[in-house]
């Protein structure tokens, strides 16, 4: 017989708090234009963007973690002291060691909380909202700081016409704590590491540093491949994580995906045929592709505007590089 307690942790896990952290520069399409052949009506027509931001010297991956966290924290009502854990999603950190999340942790002044990366593309958010609330439930901490974060500007060509468009820099947060019911459904999660060479990086960082390349690493696609994937494979996905949550279409109130592509979005929509009622986040338009960060950014913006609303039910399910999938249902803060 085991002579381990059993652990002590709350009987369920719920978002109390959002935050996000947009950069002051906004770039319109026409900028995108300089290097590539295209039209500003093409790159709306295929992927509903009309701007994004891009990050300036200063606003690093900390700085724009630690503005997003601040406004999570503050919106959850608790302070930074009470953080028990921070787990930051992010593929455009440039320090192999250190964990960014461990300066975040420190300067937002948590007391020494367990802090760490994650690798997992655009699917990172609903990976790391997965782990917090292991640790809620499991008894490991009281409240977890989820973000979500990339300057995907820094990985871009802008000489590539399938993705120079696409990509903008951001970061979004939001507070797990613990609650008396259920505020995050069973995650449907995994990974098709056969389709790994649909979005990649162009070249591995030694072969920069080596010289055996002169043009530095960039995010890559194979455009067609990525949205057909998303279209037909991750609506499989998401009626799936409806369904182990004991959500139908008609009990949502909002719809939270990945911010890819528009059309992908307008696709799911159909596909799972959600109803008119259901609030479908549209932050692609004004922000880009944002990768990990483009959920809690949709999800914050959503609320500050009144579209949607604390206690709402939303599906969330992010999809990219990996490829690797998450989705849940999740009630909104």
């Amino acid at each position: 017989m085991s002579k381990i307690k059993p652990s002590k942790g709350a009987p369920y896990a719920r978002i109390l708090g959002v935050g996000g952290y947009r950069p002051t520069r906004v770039v319109p399409n026409e900028v995108i234009l300089e290097t590539i052949d295209s039209s500003d009506e093409w790159i709306r027509s295929r992927s509903g963007i009309e701007t994004r931001h891009w990050a300036s010297d200063e606003e690093t991956v900390a700085a724009m973690s630690i503005e997003a966290s601040g406004k999570a924290i503050a919106d959850a009502g608790i302070s930074a002291e009470q953080i028990g854990g921070v787990i930051v999603s992010t593929v455009s950190h440039f320090k192999q060691t250190p964990a960014v999340a461990t300066e975040i942790a420190d300067k937002l002044g948590t007391n020494k909380a367990a802090a760490f990366d994650i690798s997992a593309g655009c699917a990172g958010f609903g990976y790391g909202l997965t782990l917090a609330k292991g640790m809620i439930v499991e008894g490991s901490a009281e409240y977890v700081l989820v973000i979500g974060v990339e300057r995907l500007s820094d990985l871009t060509d802008l000489e590539d016409r399938a993705t120079a468009f696409l990509f903008g820099d951001g970061a979004g947060a939001v507070v797990v704590g613990p609650s008396q019911e259920p505020g995050i459904g069973p995650t449907v999660w995994g990974s098709e590491g056969d389709k790994s060479e649909t979005i990649k990086q162009t070249v591995p960082w030694t072969d920069y540093r080596s010289g055996e390349v002169a043009k530095f690493p960039a995010i890559t696609q194979e455009g067609q491949a990525v949205f057909r994937w998303a279209v037909f494979e991750m609506a499989k996905v998401a009626k799936e994580a409806l369904d182990v949550a004991g959500v139908s279409a008609e009990d949502l109130d909002v719809f939270i995906p990945h911010q890819a592509n528009e059309r992908i979005i307008d696709s799911m929509v159909k596909t799972l045929k959600l109803p008119e009622s259901v609030t479908v986040a549209r932050d692609v338009r004004t922000t880009g592709n944002t990768s990990a960060a483009s959920i809690p950014l949709a999800m914050e913006r959503l609320l500050a505007t009144g579209e949607a609303k604390s206690g709402d039910t939303a599906l969330v399910i992010g999809f990219g590089a990996g490829l690797v999938y998450a989705a849940t249902v999740v009630t909104l803060p």
